[in-house]
């Protein structure tokens, strides 16, 4: 980097001139449907530090992912742009190979170009794609995102053959062994130090992705036969179209109910949630307890949500809510008031130019997404666009406030009124009653829906 004439580099200047922005702490969860206490996803959930992170600021109580899996939504939330447009729709898809990406400034080399000191651990990017350029400093490295897990032996665990890891069980070790325990505490040191520059600050929390294997006590807070298992309708796929009943995992339902685990394996999302809440209550502790606090923005958010049972399906890789739903909150000091809920859909997309707004840096043009931040000021203002969701090319969903519609690359669809159904098991598309809601609702499918780039495996 070229020294100027008084011996500072560009990069030096660049942070000189941005000095008096706030900080970003980004913390990203994998895999977390709305499963916690503030989005009100399941009965039993204990997450009692997710909750007062997002009572300090807006929880967007409606959001949703562009991609239902984790390298598709993540390459969107992270270049601002959407799945049909780069044409990265599944996982095994190395993102900078897409002609619409190979040169996309992400959102932390935005923050880079713009002074800010960018640093990260654990799970932001998809793993096997985790982009170096994008940081100053990573843990364990810029090419190795997250530090391992202690496995358990003789597994499964759950006794169901060739599922790899899908499998659930506590491990017999402590917190501190966990790879997001470290991840926390890589992030903890880092906000207790003195920074010569406004941060950008990312910490990714693997769990509760599978394997569901944390601490026994994390198990022992759920007790096996208290655990409250997804209200389910057995006919729920009679009404869905052939590529909708192709996208449910059915064998994993069959598996888990003929093993009898349907129980257990909600106890280990449970166990696993609550442990990434630890984290993020570590991580949120030593925020307030630093001199960053009163300057920095938080932004917590999930890649997308997962199907436990519901529509006898498990993961994610659909369409229908509990895939697409997803948690995102934001706390920004000087412009949100404790407490707020926004309940009009939003979109991951929306992040980028929200933080960009946020900061006060300058705009991407090529982003598509919206800034958040007239909702951030005020949680009941209307929006007019709702959320869209793509699972691999030419299927897509529409979320609004009210209605989810999907359609196929068919040309099949569903159309769901969450006003009179939450669940989604009454499928409308056929009814003639609906021909202009679904109208409307179509407006917003992507026009255009990019060739899927090749895959490297």
């Amino acid at each position: 980097m070229t020294l100027g004439p008084m011996g500072w580099t560009a990069e030096s200047a660049k942070a000189e001139a941005y000095g008096n922005k706030p900080n970003v702490l980004f913390i990203a969860i994998d895999d977390l449907n709305d499963w916690s206490g503030c989005l009100g996803g399941h009965p039993d959930v204990k997450t009692p530090n997710i909750d007062r992170l997002v009572g300090r600021g807006v929880n967007f109580t409606n959001a949703h992912c562009q991609a239902p899996l984790c390298n598709a939504s993540r390459a969107s939330l992270l270049t601002g742009i959407r799945p049909s447009t780069s044409g990265v729709y599944i996982n095994p898809q190395p993102w900078r190979k897409s002609p619409v990406l190979k040169d996309a400034v992400t959102l932390p080399q935005h923050f880079m170009e713009h002074g800010y000191r960018v640093m990260g651990s654990g799970k932001i990017f998809h793993g096997a794609y985790p982009d170096p350029p994008s940081w100053h400093e990573y843990w364990p490295s810029k090419t190795n995102n997250r530090p391992g897990d202690p496995m358990p032996p003789n597994r499964p665990i759950n006794g169901i053959p060739n599922t790899r890891h899908f499998d659930w069980g506590p491990v017999d070790v402590e917190d501190e062994e966990m790879g997001d325990w470290k991840v926390a505490d890589w992030t903890c040191g880092k906000l207790s130090q003195e920074h010569d520059r406004p941060f950008f600050l990312a910490c990714g929390i693997f769990r509760p992705h599978l394997p569901w294997y944390v601490p026994q006590k994390y198990f022992d807070m759920y007790p096996l036969d208290a655990v409250t298992l997804p209200n389910i309708n057995d006919d729920d796929l009679e009404d869905v179209p052939k590529l909708g009943r192709r996208m449910a995992r059915q064998r994993d339902h069959r598996n888990v109910t003929k093993y009898d685990e349907w129980r257990a394996a909600v106890q280990g999302y449970l166990a696993s949630i609550t442990f990434c809440d630890a984290c993020v209550g570590k991580v949120l502790d030593a925020l307030d307890n630093s001199k960053h606090a009163d300057n920095t923005i938080i932004v917590l958010w999930s890649d997308h949500g997962w199907h436990l049972g519901e529509k006898l399906h498990w993961r994610k890789f659909a369409l229908w809510e509990e895939a697409t739903h997803n948690m995102m909150s934001f706390v920004a000091p000087g412009v949100t008031q404790p407490d707020g809920r926004c309940n009009e859909a939003t979109e991951l997309l929306d992040i980028y130019p929200t933080l960009v707004d946020l900061c006060d840096l300058e705009p991407c043009d090529e982003l598509e997404g919206m800034s958040l931040r007239s909702l951030l000021e005020n949680p009941k203002a209307n929006r007019e666009r709702p959320a869209v969701t793509t699972h691999r090319r030419g299927n897509h969903s529409v979320r609004d406030e009210r209605w989810r519609y999907i359609r196929y690359k068919d040309g099949t669809e569903e159309l769901y009124d969450h006003k009179k159904d939450e669940l989604e098991w009454t499928n409308l598309a056929d009814k003639k009653e609906y021909t202009n809601v679904k109208r409307s609702l179509a407006q917003w499918l992507p026009e255009k829906n990019a060739p899927s780039i090749p895959r490297d495996r």
